[in-house]
């Protein structure tokens, strides 16, 4: 209420207006009627839901009218702007409940489905840990949770693996990020995350059996950023360790890969680069090969060494990871650290946008499916608090608390799970480094007994910097560390310190908030919301007890908690929910007591520290009053101070069983790939055998030296009904093309969704020569088949790539999965009582690729509906609508058509620069997988179009994952001759 006053008080000066409210001219808003008053509706029902800024200058300009008529005219209209927008309030409030009412009943009928196929051995041991179970080390006499420490378990574990010599890819994508004087909060995307990921690849740099970390971000080179972000490598300075062998090469230890992917010379916010991240996957993936091969030069005897991890951060990192570990065949690791759905959650419950206004927006729904498909492709996931576990992650489709529980102890048993995964969700809070920390031990008091004239006698220029706002620099230092973001509720803690008198009288308050030259050159939001603040400075006439300094350093951090300390200060926290809080370890390390946000990490903090109060984020009066109990109780500072302090400490000595088990996981996997960049496999030699007998082997790798082009069938078949023909026809001019103008150094892969047996009459009917091809990817990238001289078990002319499928069949759910199907199908069929709308399409089926045929695509649900109900049931696979939604493939998560090339790209050591892809206006469902990337892509005008359908109803639009202004996308006039020839030129692969 107290934030909304001003509008509080332009309704009272209605009620206060003149002409008197039973004049029969009188405005409506002041006429009761019946027992409705708008102006009391106005009061109890709306007001403390709004705080609009532009709201708040229209009232000042109304207040200053002369003219009651016109002042009251602008009021009443204010009544019914605030009015309108309590209104849409209650209908998105209404609409989230029947959304969240759906989603329930859709997760409880998955859950007894999955229940159900698993029912014929259930027992008590499946119940696993329940939520308020004790922890395997017992409760404290604070009931503290269990304190968790990832470096020790690390290091424990890596000691066991000292000979191993690791390899471990960290990727962080967005914002600046760089080893030294990181510019925290120079935006949103530079925060806490950016300080962690390093902080986390330089101490792995220093663990026992670990031979390098690369940390993979985006190369900026934009003029209103510095040159470090350019820079191709950076090396992390390492901590000195006395694990350190002194048996490094030249590659070894920690860096900064910064690979160059979206606009050029543009830094561009997180929620922009989702349409470059195939780019980004194209460029590591070339990164890790070249390093591997170095690396195994140097430590592997010649074998290529790989990562045994992949550990991606946030929801792009999580998307990009989980393509790179399907490629490499690695394990994946993913940390959320603030999630989409959540983040939905919190913007639906102020009422103020609709899903589709934070969509546009936040790209929300983009994000949220990166999170899924990380939860698809994760072994770990690896989260900051409990509270993240059990009430953000259970809100995905891929993630049930308790069906996890359930699959965890059927593997404990060695029981059949029939096809269900769920990853291991481990909480680990983020850990710091402790080696330059000095807390101030001394008493302020006796020194400021000493030099009465200069208290403060700072020795630090930050200390001048902020010390120069306080007309009495003696007083505690009440210190809030965050950028000018709303949801870090900077004008709550403003607005609670100046409405307490006794606050004031006892305290200053120091506010960081990140770096700026200019506010007006600040971007929007942040902008509005520093002025808020400044405002309210203003309003409270605060000044001389309020600093809020232009700049620091990131180096300057450390000296900005000791000199809070050193005032017998408090460190505040006031978020309205923090994912976990890594400046609350901080500022207890220094022997800052602390007030932090009860929302989220921090009660998991507090219960290890025990050392501040947790308060409502929304209660001005609750904010106040701990702030005033700690810095005017110093019995309670100090006890604070010292238990602060002391448990950090225990952060370092802690003991942790669960992130130890799902380290032995990962040792377990046995996934590491055997790829060797010269095409052979080691260990399996089925495929290898087969093509040394083939002359076409050797001659294709060579026809590839040069260029590789794709042609995608599934993207444009089916123009009508003879629209195989057509395919035909546009297929022999693209061979005929490049053939004829590149001398025959080209190599041609056929990627479709079809079956490689109806590949196969279809270029016969066609007069076309399998052996004219370098490979084929059927099934949507489930089979890969290469061109035979004679016929192999089949009958037909194609030997099958055993490997590929040992590379893909991770978490397939196999006959579970397609038992699920088949329930599915009947469901569809009994709803629309019109037959068989879909059925089983056993010859259109293999061994990973389950096939439905359609009778009608109008009537089944959309595909995001199939793939919610796999997630749902804990199936993970790639639900595809193919054909113009005649045929829906169902494949293993980590296999798709753009997948496959990647595969190839590894095993043959082609230059992804050099691959043509083929492709219509739209396609089958996975359609956008083909167009981003390295490769160079012709998209044939006016084929395929007829698949537009699939992509009606989709959780995002194709323009979050589609780069139009991708230079190596250009568009083809028409399907003739003519036309493939000149978008070749265009793209540079021929010369005009």
């Amino acid at each position: 209420m107290a934030g909304n006053d001003w509008i509080n008080s332009y309704l009272e000066a209605i009620l206060d207006v003149d002409p008197g409210i039973n004049d029969a001219k009188s405005s409506l808003l002041l006429r009761e009627r019946g027992r409705f008053s708008p102006t009391r509706y106005f009061v109890e029902e709306v007001i403390t839901g709004f705080d609009e800024t532009d709201l708040h200058r229209s009232w000042l300009r109304a207040a200053a009218m002369r003219s009651t008529q016109e002042r009251n005219t602008r009021l009443e209209n204010m009544c019914w702007r605030i009015w309108n927008l309590a209104r849409k309030k209650k209908q998105l409030e209404g609409e989230e409940a029947q959304w969240k009412a759906k989603r329930h009943l859709e997760r409880e009928s998955g859950r007894k489905e999955a229940t159900a196929d698993m029912s014929e051995d259930l027992s008590e041991g499946e119940k696993g840990d329940v939520p308020g179970d004790l922890s395997a080390h017992g409760g404290s006499v604070r009931g503290r949770m269990s304190r968790i420490s990832s470096v020790d378990v690390m290091e424990n574990w890596a000691n066991q693996h000292r000979e191993k010599k690791l390899y471990i890819v960290l990727i962080s994508l967005h914002g600046l990020i760089r080893g030294e004087n990181m510019e925290l909060g120079r935006d949103s995307d530079t925060g806490g995350q950016v300080k962690y990921v390093v902080e986390l690849a330089r101490a792995l740099g220093t663990m026992p059996g670990v031979y390098r970390v690369d940390l993979l971000t985006r190369q900026v080179s934009a003029p209103d950023v510095d040159w470090s972000y350019g820079e191709p490598t950076e090396m992390l300075n390492l901590i000195s360790s006395e694990n350190s062998t002194g048996e490094l090469g030249e590659s070894s230890g920690s860096y900064i890969i910064r690979i160059p992917f979206g606009p050029k010379d543009k830094y561009i916010r997180k929620e922009l680069l989702w349409p470059y991240i195939p780019e980004f996957v194209d460029g590591a993936l070339g990164h890790i090969m070249q390093m591997s091969k170095v690396l195994g030069e140097q430590i592997g005897g010649g074998n290529p060494v790989w990562p045994v991890a992949i550990h991606g951060h946030y929801a792009d990192a999580g998307d990009s990871a989980a393509l790179l570990s399907g490629a490499l065949n690695v394990p994946l690791v993913f940390t959320g650290h603030s999630l989409g759905r959540d983040k939905l959650e919190q913007l639906m419950k102020q009422g103020r946008q609709s899903r589709e206004e934070i969509n546009s927006t936040y790209k929300i729904m983009r994000r949220i499916e990166a999170e899924e498909l990380a939860l698809d492709a994760s072994e770990i996931i690896i989260t900051s608090t409990k509270q993240e576990i059990e009430e953000q992650w259970r809100l995905y489709d891929g993630f049930d608390p308790v069906l996890e529980r359930k699959l965890r102890a059927r593997i404990k048993r060695g029981v059949s799970c029939h096809g269900r995964f769920m990853p291991r969700t481990v909480a680990i809070p983020p850990g710091m480094e402790f080696h330059n920390i000095t807390p101030h031990d001394g008493d302020s008091d006796g020194e400021e007994e000493k030099n009465k004239d200069h208290p403060a006698s700072p020795d630090q220029p930050i200390w001048s910097e902020i010390m120069r706002f306080f007309s009495n620099p003696r007083k505690p230092m009440i210190l809030a560390l965050a950028r000018p973001d709303p949801k870090k509720n900077i004008t709550t803690l403003v607005k609670a310190f100046g409405e307490c008198r006794q606050l004031r009288e006892l305290a200053n308050l120091t506010l960081i908030m990140g770096n700026r030259d200019d506010i007006d050159q600040m971007s929007g939001a942040n902008a509005s919301y520093l002025l808020s603040i400044i405002k309210l400075v203003d309003k409270y006439d605060l000044y001389g007890q309020v600093a809020y300094p232009k700049h620091h350093k990131q180096s300057d951090v450390p000296d900005i908690y000791r000199l809070a300390a050193k005032t017998k200060g408090v460190f505040i926290n006031p978020a309205f929910i923090e994912p976990f809080g890594l400046t609350l370890i901080e500022a207890a390390a220094y022997g800052l007591p602390i007030v932090a946000t009860k929302n989220g990490g921090p009660v998991d903090i507090h219960r290890v520290l025990d050392n501040g109060l947790l308060v409502d984020p929304h209660d001005q009066q609750s904010i106040a009053d701990a702030l005033l109990k700690l810095v005017s109780d110093k019995q309670l500072w100090a006890r604070c101070s010292l238990s602060g302090r002391k448990n950090e400490e225990g952060f370092q000595n802690s003991e942790s069983d669960s992130p130890g088990d799902s380290l032995r996981d990962i040792q377990d996997l046995s996934l590491n790939l055997k790829l060797s960049l010269d095409g052979e496999k080691n260990g399996s030699g089925n495929l290898d055998n087969s093509l040394d007998n083939e002359d076409n082997a050797v001659d294709g790798k060579n026809k590839l030296e040069n260029a590789v082009l794709t042609l995608s069938k599934g993207a444009m078949g089916g123009l009508r009904k003879d629209g195989d023909k057509d395919f035909l026809e546009i297929l022999k001019m693209v061979v005929d093309v490049a053939n004829v103008n590149s001398a025959g150094l080209v190599g041609f892969i056929l990627s479709t969704a079809m079956t490689i047996s109806e590949i196969n009459s279809l270029l016969n009917s066609g007069g076309l020569n399998p052996l004219d091809f370098d490979a084929f990817i059927c099934n949507s990238g489930s089979n890969l088949y290469y061109p035979s001289s004679s016929s192999v078990d089949s009958g037909l002319p194609f030997v099958l790539d055993l490997d590929y499928h040992s590379q893909i069949e991770y978490r397939w759910g196999g006959e579970g999965l397609r038992k699920t199907l088949v329930r599915w199908a009947i469901s569809v069929n009994d709803k629309n009582g019109q037959g068989k709308i879909v059925e089983e399409d056993e010859p259109g089926s293999s061994s990973y690729c389950f096939a439905l045929k359609v009778k009608d695509s109008s009537l089944i649900p959309p595909v995001k509906e199939l793939r919610k109900l796999m997630r749902i049931q804990a199936l993970r696979c790639h639900v595809i609508y193919c054909q113009q939604g005649a045929k829906i493939n169902v494949i293993p998560v980590l296999a798709s058509r753009s997948q496959a090339l990647r595969y190839l790209h590894v095993r043959w050591g082609t230059e992804l620069s050099n691959i043509v892809v083929f492709t219509g206006e739209c396609g089958d469902t996975d359609y956008e997988g083909l167009l981003g990337g390295l490769h160079k892509t012709v998209v044939l005008k006016g084929v395929g179009s007829s698949s537009l359908k699939l992509h009606a109803n989709r959780n995002y639009p194709l323009e979050d994952v589609m780069p139009f202004d991708n230079p190596n996308l250009v568009q083809a006039g028409g399907c003739k001759a003519k036309d493939i020839k000149e978008s070749l030129e265009k793209l540079g692969i021929l010369k005009g």
